[in-house]
């Protein structure tokens, strides 16, 4: 009895230590939160937060940059360009970044380096004169295509309309004021009576700009004497048969001609024949004055226009092509010197800049 009642005690301790063990347990599981797990933090309310993802960053746009041909105007363009989208705050290597090409004054070079921009899936191509222009279109109709220096993109067919461009391509154009260039012959030299203008054949923005001082000269007493080439070999040729045959020297914004200026400008100081320029950079290689374009303004001008389009305020398609509102009196004393030309103080007095070296 006695070793029955001492099993029995025995077990009920057993039991006790049981029953404590499970009530317990079952407080600790509903008093506290659940322990935080390893990289979480336990949040003032007792409740766990998840891991934050740090933002990634977008990935920096690609603008391919067509050339057709390497000269200080063109040039100018283009550095204008990369400096306004840099103030715009689309910072290089970091927001946004450049391939860019030149040509060579090749078409076929051009069409296969849009290609090439096609292929990478650049996000922009900012084609920089005529041939550079019509080779990008001809390219792509899907990545936006700004241009600059396209003196009549309609006649080029690379927009519909000045005012409703219609496709994926605008830009600004260099159109420049032939006329009013045309009268500074006259200011310098009052009795030139015959201007001969040299240019590229076989590009239509040059023919435009023929056409149009054929059809200022009548208005000034003027007559034009025409050398065309083809390439830039035949510059100086060029600038040779004019002699004895004109007064003065036009040159338009022919890219091939101005690549080859110092051919010109040395056939005329040793001639003594003044010439007019059509852009302010060909000034600043020598020739006397032009009342006109800025290309480093209008490159950024376009870097405006692709501010726009990157932003999504606006689409090719519906972007009027721009002109530049204000064109600049730029005159090289020294060049006039040269040709023996002595500028009119009232021609200086008029001059944004004058170039004294």
């Amino acid at each position: 009895m006695f070793a029955s009642h001492k099993k029995r005690n025995a077990m009920m301790v057993v039991f006790f230590a049981l029953m404590l063990l499970f009530v317990t347990a079952c407080g600790q599981q509903s008093t506290g939160a659940p322990e935080p797990q390893q990289g979480q933090e336990a949040n003032s309310g007792g409740q766990a937060e998840a891991p934050k993802e740090e933002a990634k960053p977008e990935k920096p746009l690609k603008i391919g940059i067509v050339q057709i041909i390497e000269h200080p105007a063109l040039d100018a363009a283009r550095e204008g360009f990369i400096a306004e989208m840099t103030k715009l705050g689309y910072e290089k290597g970091k927001d946004v970044v450049y391939d860019i090409k030149s040509a060579q004054g090749n078409m076929d070079t051009a069409i296969s380096i849009a290609q090439k921009f096609q292929g990478d899936n650049v996000d922009m191509i900012f084609a920089i004169a005529t041939q550079a222009a019509q080779a990008s279109a001809q390219v792509t109709k899907d990545i936006p295509i700004l241009f600059t220096a396209v003196t009549d993109p309609v006649a080029v067919n690379v927009v519909a309309s000045m005012d409703k461009p219609g496709g994926n391509v605008t830009g600004t154009t260099d159109m420049n004021p032939v006329e009013e260039q045309l009268q500074l012959i006259k200011e310098i030299k009052a009795d030139a009576k015959k201007v001969g203008i040299i240019y590229s054949a076989g590009e239509v923005n040059s023919k435009v700009q023929v056409d149009l001082a054929k059809t200022a000269s009548s208005k000034l007493g003027l007559e034009i004497v025409e050398a065309a080439i083809s390439n830039v070999s035949e510059v100086k040729q060029a600038a040779e048969s004019l002699v004895g045959k004109v007064d003065a020297i036009y040159i338009p914004t022919d890219n091939v001609v101005v690549a080859s200026i110092a051919a010109v400008l040395k056939v005329a100081e040793a001639q003594k024949i003044p010439v007019i320029a059509g852009e302010e950079n060909t000034v600043k290689s020598g020739a006397i004055t032009t009342y006109g374009i800025d290309y480093g303004k209008l490159g950024e001008q376009t870097a405006d226009m692709a501010d726009k389009i990157f932003k999504g305020q606006a689409k090719p398609a519906d972007m009027p092509v721009e002109k530049q509102a204000d064109m600049k009196l730029i005159i090289n004393k020294k060049a006039a010197e040269r040709m023996g030309v002595t500028l009119p103080q009232s021609l200086l007095d008029r001059a944004q800049e004058v170039i004294e070296q």
